[in-house]
């Protein structure tokens, strides 16, 4: 029999633990596991029938509509297909190393919710329990491990080939998850400072008055972006770009194997989605329903709040892939290393002056950090909308006459402009300052209205056949008549 109690009761200060896990039982675990993974699993069959009919809706088409009820059972035909698919080996891969990188992204990826919160404490069968596998004082640093960890999947599958584009793929990943790891965990650092607590119940409980996305907002934003890029969804899909390496780590792997990557892939959507409510959005808390429905907060339903708002965040996902395209690999590192992780470690040590004010002043810390947020944000708009006095001072040499050749290849030739050989080298991105010369089909475009100029005939040449018209013999056109 499965009953309700109060709201979660908060059990002997652990390091910030609020959950109490006193009258814990095996076979309780062994429950909260087999649905923890039940979840996963229909919730990656209900996202990939979700973000396929989304999708077809914003690019007004129909979608999946043949299989079951609004084509409800696509992805289960999708999931027989592949696994009936053959399963190949590559004889030159790395045998064992080959084998077990798609196992070690999919079982990481089924290991991040074991920390996540569904909800309040509850009765199940007369033993009082949290909605939560487990928590201990520093469960989300075991999330930023466990997320990382799952990153050598992709980097030993992509290696393990010994092939080219699964290669590419694989040191896209590395240096995706060390770019926007730092910055999401700088962002999440800053929920240490809020919260006092690096457990995940704690977190939750120190949301009960306002949710910390809207204190932190620049915080939030910086995870939020940060989350795409760790999960390589568009429009930071580079791992896996279909124009440019087919799928990347995954070209060489079929059936079973590339559906443990797959698996992967939208289970760690899941992931970050959950984190993203634990951390930012109240996790199980309903502030809103609260303040006029006593019982919002306790028993059952916190579950199914907390259900919403994963959804909510994994839409988000799925929004911005029917919305946005793929970012050039210069401009995702771009963003990462000069923008994100410059404003979330900037915003780190002002929420560490706030931390250390409020201690002396006692004054509240939602307060602090709304005033916090609201300056810092107009402080990078104005940064935003400076002009950018680099590119005014570059050297401009872009036309055709600009630009001379010889064995080296092209280079420089305008007045005052810095002499620069690319050694015929294409296609190669310039350095900032840099300028290539114009391409041949610009090349080409400039000469066109020239030639054509050249090629048309004069007046006087014009004039030529009528002058010819009017001197032919009169006697002719008697012949022909």
């Amino acid at each position: 029999m499965i009953t309700t109690t109060t709201p979660m009761q908060a059990g002997p200060d652990l390091g910030g633990v609020v959950a109490d896990f006193s009258q814990e039982t095996w076979w309780l675990t062994l429950i909260k596991a087999g649905f923890i993974v039940a979840f996963l699993i229909v919730s990656v069959i209900m996202a990939l029938w979700v973000e396929r009919r989304g999708l077809a809706r914003m690019q007004t088409r129909l979608g999946p509509n043949v299989n079951g009820p609004l084509g409800l059972l696509q992805a289960i035909a999708d999931a027989g297909k592949l696994i009936m698919k053959e399963d190949f080996w590559l004889k030159g891969a790395e045998r064992l190393v080959y084998i077990l990188a798609p196992l070690l992204a999919a079982f990481s990826a089924f290991m991040v919710y074991a920390v996540i919160p569904f909800g309040p404490q509850v009765s199940i069968l007369g033993r009082s329990t949290p909605l939560q596998l487990t928590d201990f004082p520093v469960a989300v640093l075991y999330i930023l491990a466990i997320t990382a960890f799952g990153v050598y999947g992709i980097i030993l599958g992509g290696w393990s080939s010994h092939s080219t584009y699964p290669l590419l793929g694989a040191v896209r990943s590395a240096a995706q998850v060390i770019s926007y790891e730092l910055s999401m965990s700088l962002s999440i650092l800053t929920v240490f400072l809020a919260s006092g607590t690096m457990s995940t119940s704690g977190i939750v409980a120190a949301q009960e008055r306002m949710w910390w996305a809207l204190a932190m907002i620049p915080s939030f934003l910086i995870y939020v972006v940060s989350m795409v890029g760790e999960v390589n969804r568009l429009p930071f899909d580079l791992p896996e770009a279909e124009g440019e390496l087919v799928a990347g780590h995954m070209v060489e792997y079929s059936s079973m194997k590339f559906a443990w990557y797959f698996l992967a892939e939208y289970i760690n959507m899941f992931n970050v989605s959950a984190v993203c409510v634990t951390l930012f959005l109240g996790g199980w808390r309903s502030v809103i329903l609260a303040s006029f429905w006593e019982g919002a907060n306790s028993g059952w339903w916190p579950m199914l709040w907390f259900i919403a708002k994963v959804w909510m965040v994994m839409f988000f996902m799925v929004w911005t892939r029917g919305t946005l395209v793929r970012i050039r690999y210069d401009q995702f590192m771009r963003l990462g290393w000069k923008l994100l992780i410059p404003v979330s470690l900037a915003w780190f040590v002002m929420v560490a002056v706030v931390q250390a004010y409020r201690s002396f002043s006692g004054a509240s810390v939602e307060s602090l950090l709304l005033i916090l947020a609201g300056l810092f944000l107009a402080a990078m708009l104005i940064l935003f909308l400076l002009p950018d006095s680099a590119a005014d001072d570059a050297p401009q040499a872009q036309d055709a006459e600009d630009w001379e050749e010889d064995e080296d290849g092209p280079r420089i030739t305008a007045p005052g402009a810095e002499h620069l050989a690319f050694a015929g080298g294409y296609p190669v991105p310039p350095l900032p300052g840099q300028h290539l010369p114009p391409s041949p089909r610009a090349r080409r475009a400039q000469e066109a209205p020239q030639e054509a100029a050249d090629s048309q005939p004069s007046d006087d040449a014009a004039a030529l056949p009528a002058l010819a018209l009017d001197l032919e013999d009169p006697s002719q056109e008697d012949n022909d008549d």
